[in-house]
Parts: C-alpha cells; sequence; structure tokens
C-alpha cells in the first residue's frame, strides 16, 4: 500500500471487459515527506476520487482483487480518501 495524490483523469474510449464501471485517474506517488516519489501511474478508482485528493493505492493482485466482482488485470487501484494525515512521530 502506498499514498499518492491524484493529478489528473485518463480517458479511454475502449476498456477491458469488467472495468467499463472504473474511472481511470493519473496518480503521482508519495514518498514518506508527501513530496513527489518514483514516476506517475494510471490507476482505476475504486472510491471516486478527485484531482487534488491525497489516496492510499495497491499495486499488483491487490489491485486487481479490488475491483469486485471481477478479477481484471490492472496494476494499480486507489482504495481511499485520505483525509488527514498526522505524521508527527510518538
Amino acid at each position: 500500500m502506498f499514498l499518492a495524490r491524484v493529478v489528473g483523469n485518463v480517458v479511454a474510449n475502449k476498456k477491458y471487459e469488467g472495468t467499463e464501471g472504473f474511472k481511470l485517474m493519473l496518480i503521482q506517488p508519495l514518498g514518506d515527506d508527501q513530496q513527489p516519489k518514483g514516476v506517475r501511474q494510471v490507476a482505476v478508482d475504486t472510491v471516486r476520487a478527485g484531482e487534488g485528493d491525497v489516496v492510499t493505492c495497491v499495486g499488483s493482485r491487490e489491485a486487481a482483487l479490488a475491483c469486485n466482482p471481477t478479477f481484471v488485470p490492472v496494476d494499480c487501484a486507489i482504495i481511499g480518501i485520505i483525509d488527514e494525515l498526522d505524521t508527527s512521530e510518538a
């Protein structure tokens, strides 16, 4: 699981069977300091995130499982929207 910021929408005229109901978003993974880390990715949005939202994402098999009820070939899925993030140490 990793944090990312939604930076845009992806429009696809044709999608793989089973992914028709899902929106595709462009995300920028974030490091522990909430700064951009790595390359941007396309993610399936399972929670109706919007541009600018900080989200939690999963990759690989877990991403495909997040697209219930169908196991579809995706590599990244948005599974949560972060309301507040406290990075202070206890």
